[in-house]
């Protein structure tokens, strides 16, 4: 599905990404682990199209997205939930998901049903303020407003950061249930190593900008990929 291949990325003269290279498979999560600072969100920046590349290829289902703007990534099939959530804090729950209208057909916008079927705080507060929402409740709505736009990968950037236990297991029962009902991609970034080992297929760990490791979930608890995450 997702293929960065070599993939390089400065800010300014600070380089961020080097050489990187992941895939993302079709009815798979690829977590994607490392400390603070070490270039994951960069990672999610240049798949999603918020930040060019310098050096380097991705692709999405065999075509090119170098050059593609975010807007473009969406009609293609990219949702993206990125950290710190980023909804309107203005308006409405329901016009917060509405607003995932952008890239769809006229025959497809509508709020589909599994999006309160997993997340049902979100039908109850349909009519409140997106800021007036818990922060667990804000991360519910960004992946909700991410599943409107039918997306066929789904990208997430820390979607436990900051958020109580008991949603975090809502947020990881959805995952997983997106990955088997409907057989999409799923590109995690996460701290949590918790979380990881209990949703990833395939796992990645990034240090100072570079893959380091690259494995099964289960090789997450060998000697050389917790030395790679603790601090």
């Amino acid at each position: 599905m997702l293929t960065v291949e070599n993939v390089n990325l400065h800010y300014g003269a600070a380089q961020a990404l080097r050489g990187v290279s992941i895939k993302a498979d079709m009815g798979k999560i690829t977590c994607v682990l490392g400390r603070n600072g070490v270039g994951k969100s960069s990672l999610l920046r240049a798949v999603t199209g918020q930040h060019p590349v310098s050096a380097g290829t991705i692709s999405f289902q065999g075509e090119t997205l170098n050059g593609l703007a975010p807007y473009h990534r969406a009609k293609h099939g990219i949702g993206y939930v990125p950290q710190g959530r980023e909804i309107f804090p203005l308006l409405t729950v329901q016009e917060n998901l509405q607003s995932g209208y952008a890239p769809l057909e006229r025959k497809d916008k509508f709020i589909p049903d599994d999006i309160f079927a997993l997340f049902p705080v979100l039908k109850s507060m349909l009519g409140r303020r997106g800021g007036d929402l818990s922060g667990g409740q804000q991360q519910q709505l960004a992946i909700g407003r991410a599943m409107v736009t039918r997306p066929k990968i789904l990208v997430l950037d820390e979607p436990t950061e900051g958020i109580q236990p008991s949603i975090i297991k809502d947020i990881g029962r959805a995952i997983r249930y997106l990955r088997d009902s409907t057989g999409m991609a799923i590109l995690l970034v996460e701290q949590y190593l918790d979380f990881c080992r209990e949703l990833a297929d395939h796992v990645y760990i990034m240090d100072r900008g570079e893959i380091v490791h690259e494995g099964a979930a289960e090789t997450l608890d060998t000697a050389e990929a917790r030395r790679h995450l603790t601090v």
